[in-house]
C-alpha cells in the first residue's frame, strides 16, 4: 500500500472517545490531547455519566463495528466514601475485557491518583497530564493499527 493509499484509508478510519463527566473540566483534557494527533472530524465523542460506565459504552461502541479504535477516559479519585482504587480495578478490568472479547483495540486514558485536592495547582497539573495521555492514546491507537495492518499484509 503507498503512502498516498495509507493516508487515504486512515481518512476514513473512525475512532471512539468516550469521557466521563465525573471532573470534566480535567477529563475532556484528554480529548485535546487525542485530537491533536487524530484529526477531530474522525473522532465520535460520547459523554458517560462517571468511569463506572465506560466498560459498557466501550462494548456497544466497539460491537458496532464502525471503530477501528476507542479510547476512554476518566479520572477516579477518592472521594471519601468508596474505595476509588476498586472502581479504577474494576473500570480498567472491564475495558481490556471489551477489547479481548470484540478485537477492537480499547484504550484507558484513566487516571487515579492517590492524593487528589481540588485545588488550583492540582488541577492545572492533572489537566496537563490529561493532554499528555490523550496524545499517548492517539499514538497507541496509531500503533496498533499500523502493527495489525502489517500482519494482515505479511499473512496475505
Amino acid at each position: 500500500m503507498s503512502d498516498h493509499e495509507r493516508r487515504s484509508h486512515m481518512t476514513h478510519t473512525r475512532f471512539a472517545f468516550v469521557k466521563a463527566q465525573w471532573h470534566a473540566d480535567i477529563v475532556d483534557r484528554a480529548l485535546e490531547g487525542f485530537t491533536e494527533i487524530i484529526p477531530e472530524a474522525q473522532v465520535d465523542v460520547i459523554d458517560v455519566p462517571g468511569a463506572f460506565e465506560l466498560p459498557l459504552m466501550a462494548r456497544d461502541l466497539a460491537r458496532s463495528g464502525r471503530y477501528a479504535a476507542i479510547a476512554c477516559a476518566a479520572f477516579v479519585v477518592d472521594g471519601g466514601i468508596y474505595r476509588h482504587d476498586f472502581v479504577a480495578q474494576a473500570v480498567v478490568d472491564g475495558l481490556m475485557q471489551v477489547g479481548l472479547e470484540t478485537g477492537v483495540p480499547v484504550l484507558s486514558v484513566s487516571l487515579t491518583p492517590h492524593h487528589y485536592q481540588e485545588t488550583e495547582h492540582h488541577t492545572a497539573i492533572y489537566r496537563a497530564h490529561f493532554v499528555q495521555k490523550g496524545r499517548e492514546a492517539a499514538q497507541a491507537a496509531l500503533g496498533i493499527l499500523k502493527t495489525r495492518e502489517a500482519l494482515r499484509s505479511a499473512a496475505a
